[in-house]
């Protein structure tokens, strides 16, 4: 028998040709492979970590943060279950770059997609807060912390109203300045009203907002008009703390206003309880006649005239009450439990209603 070469060669060749196609077939399967898990993946990735939750998470992105740094900490928050999947899905996205500084709200129940589109914003989130009238410097501090502002350190704004009269926070230029006594301090000239700062506002940021807005409800013809009185700036805000306390309703504070100034044209103390609960920290119904005795210049049961600061931070009605008080023949006054008050012209008129209001 004899060998033909030619045969063997078109052996090979089939064989060639059969590996190539298993070869093709087999990277073709690991593509389709690679495909479906790679769609597995970003699919998994993309997935909530809690899709029933309802709840919402602030979370800040801190200036050169990466997108590592920004998974891990979504993570550590609770809003995403793994920093790797996360990673992973802005990696392929190749979102990693648009991830932007800012304050956000995020939940459990959003996607990684969302998540990311949220990111890109760089939303700055404000903060909303209610100052009430009458509210102490000690209160509004409390307040403004819990509502969510990051850089009120405890008794921060306490110890700056203190100081006299703290131009170091950027309210050099604001015309208030001008009545304050040389001893005097800014507590009384932090304006109650609803502001809206960024969360990481600054000190002077947030007490300018607040003189600014003081500035503008009590304007330079006010101040004109007061100092056309005889009196101070600061004597009427003093006044207007004590009015914020005292009573309710804005006619109710121009007559106690009125009381007020009698008592301190004839030589009377004021026997403002106010002052008292100032010092105690009590409440009206809680105070005794031992309080009355308290050696603090701030008892108006003890010193004659005004305290030296104002005892809280007084609001409109309180300021432009302590502005025009009203002439009456009243010289004394009771608050009963329901918020009314009670006039009376001679004290056996106020003994009178003492015991029959408060007893």
């Amino acid at each position: 028998m004899n060998f033909n070469p030619t045969d063997f060669s078109g052996i090979i060749s089939l064989m060639d040709n059969k590996l190539i196609r298993v070869f093709l077939i087999a990277i073709i399967a690991l593509d389709i492979l690679a495909i479906a898990v790679l769609a597995f993946l970003v699919i998994f990735s993309n997935r909530p970590a809690d899709a029933s939750s309802a709840e919402k998470i602030p979370f800040k992105v801190e200036s050169g943060w990466s997108a590592g740094d920004i998974a891990q900490s979504l993570e550590d928050s609770g809003i995403i279950s793994k920093d790797i999947y996360f990673i992973f899905y802005v990696m392929w996205k190749g979102e990693a770059g648009q991830l932007k500084t800012g304050y956000y709200e995020l939940s459990p129940s959003m996607s990684a997609s969302q998540i990311v589109e949220e990111l890109k914003t760089g939303k700055i989130r404000q903060v909303t807060v209610t100052i009430p009238e009458g509210t102490t410097t000690s209160d509004m501090e409390n307040i403004l912390r819990e509502a969510g502002l990051e850089k009120i350190g405890e008794n921060e704004l306490v110890d700056a109203v203190s100081i006299s009269p703290v131009y170091a926070y950027g309210v050099t230029g604001l015309k208030l300045f001008l009545d304050l006594p040389e001893a005097g301090n800014i507590d009384g000239f932090l304006f109650p009203d609803t502001y809206v700062f960024e969360p990481a506002a600054q000190l002077n940021t947030i007490a300018g907002k607040m003189f600014a807005n003081f500035d503008e409800k009590v304007p330079d013809s006010v101040r004109v008009r007061i100092k056309a009185d005889g009196r101070t700036l600061y004597n009427v805000v003093k006044m207007a703390s004590l009015l914020e306390k005292e009573v309710q309703t804005f006619e109710d504070m121009r007559i106690v206003a009125g009381i007020l100034e009698k008592r301190m044209e004839i030589g009377m103390p004021l026997q403002v309880d106010a002052t008292l609960i100032y010092i105690t920290g009590k409440k009206g119904s809680e105070l005794t006649n031992a309080d009355k005795l308290i050696d603090s210049p701030y008892n108006t049961y003890k010193y004659l005239g005004l305290p030296p600061t104002p005892i809280n931070n007084p609001g409109l009605n309180a300021i432009n009450a302590a502005i025009d008080p009203a002439k009456s023949d009243y010289l004394y006054y009771i608050s009963t439990p329901d918020g009314k008050t009670i006039f009376a012209k001679t004290l056996e008129e106020h003994n009178a209603n003492v015991a029959k209001y408060l007893r």
